[in-house]
């Protein structure tokens, strides 16, 4: 381990911060992308505040199983210190696969929710930009705010030589 690599937080350190900022982020953005959902016009002030948290604990543990896949497939034991760029990906990969599916089957199948027309949606099958994209900034962000370095970053364990 470098001395570069001493500074940067363990995995429980690592963990919690990547859980709190994760039901954190998630929460700001459910707020964020709610009037893009027809709840926001026909639901009440109940139904909506519902909604922001059930979506937000959903996120959360969508993002803290995502975490845990990556880490057992992964297998870094130093992690944070390294396997970073590759534990990012596929947290991506896992929320975003995820989203694609949970959208269309509850927009498109089951109709449990509805979007609003400002929702841009991605063509052929119909599923909200804005989830999508959720799952491509936040877990970013929150790795980010976790590990205390960009998670695209490479460290010297996982430079080539």
């Amino acid at each position: 381990m470098t001395r570069a690599d001493r500074r940067l937080p363990q995995w429980p350190l690592a963990l919690r911060r990547y859980l709190w900022a994760s039901f954190s982020l998630h929460l700001v953005w459910e707020i964020v992308q709610l009037p893009l959902y027809t709840i926001w016009t026909t639901g009440t002030l109940g139904q909506q505040t519902f909604a922001i948290l059930h979506c937000t604990i959903g996120d959360a543990m969508i993002a803290g199983l995502a975490l845990l896949i990556a880490l057992a497939v992964v297998d870094q034991p130093t992690w944070p210190a390294a396997g970073m760029r590759a534990i990012w990906l596929l947290v991506l990969a896992l929320g975003v696969g995820y989203t694609l599916y949970s959208e269309w089957m509850n927009v498109n199948v089951r109709r449990s929710w509805a979007y609003a027309a400002g929702m841009p949606t991605l063509p052929l099958i119909e599923v909200g930009l804005a989830p999508v994209l959720q799952w491509f900034i936040v877990p970013t962000l929150v790795l980010w705010l976790a590990i205390g370095r960009p998670p695209w970053a490479a460290t010297d364990h996982e430079t080539p030589r």
